[in-house]
């Protein structure tokens, strides 16, 4: 889909979608799954016409919040594991951030971990949430209703390394 074709997805198709990631968050413990429910709702009010682009990994997945159906391009995104529940900002190392919220080392992203909704409330948080839409390289469309796209190349079984051809080879001395 392109950002023209926003509003093209079909009722069925956005509930397909939406019935594939509530399997997912079902998945996890019940304080985390009202928290990226509340985090879904949060971020759907700021980014109205943003994709919800959703990876499923092995012990994880995301949501990320792109003007497209590149994830990569987001520019927010909610990670959820059993460790916990994460605002990421893609581009957050650039962040004016007075408060330490950031946390992370990478080159390029940032996040910050939510111990509840009251979190999205702190008026650092939405300055850091502003900035980083604002900064953000890809314009998203001003009107539409952004689709949930499922992503589900990510889900594959990660290929086994082969060994080296000299693993045979028993030394003997």
């Amino acid at each position: 889909m392109s950002t023209s074709q926003l509003s093209t997805q079909s009722a069925a198709a956005r509930r397909a979608a939406e019935a594939q990631l509530r399997t997912l968050i079902a998945k996890f413990a019940p304080a985390h799954q009202r928290l990226i429910g509340a985090m879904r709702r949060w971020l759907r009010k700021r980014l109205p016409t943003a994709y919800e682009v959703v990876y499923e990994y092995r012990d994880f997945f995301v949501i990320s919040y792109s003007p497209n159906e590149r994830g990569y391009e987001g520019v927010l995104a909610i990670r959820a594991s059993a460790d916990g529940v994460k605002l990421y900002f893609n581009r957050g190392k650039g962040l004016p951030d007075p408060a330490k919220l950031l946390r992370g080392t990478g080159t390029q992203a940032r996040w910050i971990h939510l111990e509840g909704a009251s979190t999205l409330a702190r008026p650092e948080v939405a300055r850091l949430v502003d900035e980083a839409i604002a900064s953000n390289r890809v314009p998203f469309a001003r009107t539409g209703r952004g689709p949930v796209v499922i992503r589900s190349e990510s889900v594959k079984p990660r290929q086994r390394r082969r060994p080296p051809l000299n693993a045979s080879i028993v030394r003997r001395t």
